[in-house]
């Protein structure tokens, strides 16, 4: 049986991480680590064997006990705060977060059970500022963060490699551009968008939307496909080895705001309200997916119109609940 210990248990991907691994009806155990309570129901998970345990990991000490007696094969660390947004505001919190509670991962894999594979998440936002003809962006692009969290990726990705280095730990990187789908937060971008275009539609909202820039281009892609990715990788992929996880495309975020509303049936009037637009925002990252295709066979599948019509429903159903 494997054992797949999952740190940010409570959040957005790692539930549908769970989602993935029930439908592969094999043999798993699962445990899963956050330091806030779980929301759902753990037993609407009938393949796997699974449990939670409520822990601060920027406490080295909580760390041990919780490794050595689980003995996972498979660390998924996607414990992490992962807003830009948050990072700007909350620069030192972000940073220290980020990378203390990864550092404390690894030093407890080391000590303990270093046969396990960690796999460890990163973000699109390391390449920071780039050049048109730089894209699609690839594995060996310069970095640029721009950003505190950007930094902070930057820094978790270059642990991870001292310590295969060094000392022989087994860890896989990804630079994950952005994931979207039904559940996540609306502190995130294309979230925040369905819950305001749906209150226009209700009547709840004046038709007038306000965002920050809209001309900013992104690669978005499904996180049930983000998930795939990861699974893929920790079985099939190469230690010490980085992987875009990425649909290879680009959409302006005015775009995908227009396809919402054509979805919904009405029309909006947007308007860039300067609170929100972030400091150095990086106007276009698109990346390139031929590596993890070429060498584990992973491409995204759910197109972008499903997402957005997934995510307006989880809203809409969120709001009558």
């Amino acid at each position: 049986m494997k054992k797949y210990l999952i740190t940010g248990f409570s959040g957005f991907v790692g539930r549908h991480f769970l989602d993935y691994l029930n439908g592969l009806n094999e043999p798993i155990s699962v445990l899963g680590i956050d330091r806030d309570a779980v929301n759902f129901d753990l037993n609407q998970f009938g393949n796997l064997e699974c449990a939670f345990k409520k822990a601060d990991l920027l406490q080295s000490h909580e760390w041990e006990p919780l490794i050595a007696l689980f003995q996972p094969d498979y660390i998924v660390h996607l414990a992490s705060f992962s807003s830009v947004a948050f990072s700007w505001v909350n620069p030192i919190q972000s940073f220290a977060n980020n990378t203390n509670v990864f550092l404390n991962l690894l030093e407890t894999v080391r000590k303990v059970n270093p046969r396990c594979r960690i796999l460890s998440i990163g973000s699109s936002e390391e390449y920071g500022a780039c050049a048109l003809d730089q894209l699609p962006l690839t594995e060996d692009a310069k970095l640029n963060p721009v950003s505190p969290y950007a930094v902070a990726r930057v820094s978790q990705e270059l642990l991870s490699t001292v310590y295969v280095d060094g000392f022989g730990c087994d860890i896989v990187m990804t630079r994950s551009f952005n994931h979207i789908g039904p559940g996540q937060l609306d502190t995130f971008v294309i979230s925040s968008f369905a819950r305001k275009l749906l209150a226009i539609q209700n009547g709840s909202a004046d038709a007038v939307m306000l965002t920050g820039d809209t001309t900013i281009v992104r690669d978005f892609v499904d996180v049930r496909d983000v998930v795939r990715a990861y699974d893929l990788l920790l079985r099939q992929g190469r230690s010490g080895h980085i992987y875009n996880i990425c649909s290879g495309t680009g959409v302006a975020l005015k775009s995908v705001i227009d396809q919402m509303a054509s979805i919904l049936g009405i029309s909006v009037v947007q308007k860039i309200d300067p609170q929100l637009v972030r400091p150095n925002d990086n106007k276009a990252i698109i990346g390139s997916l031929k590596k993890i295709n070429d060498e584990i066979g992973w491409a995204p599948s759910i197109p972008l119109d499903t997402s957005l019509r997934d995510i307006l429903n989880y809203w809409r159903e969120k709001s009558i609940a």
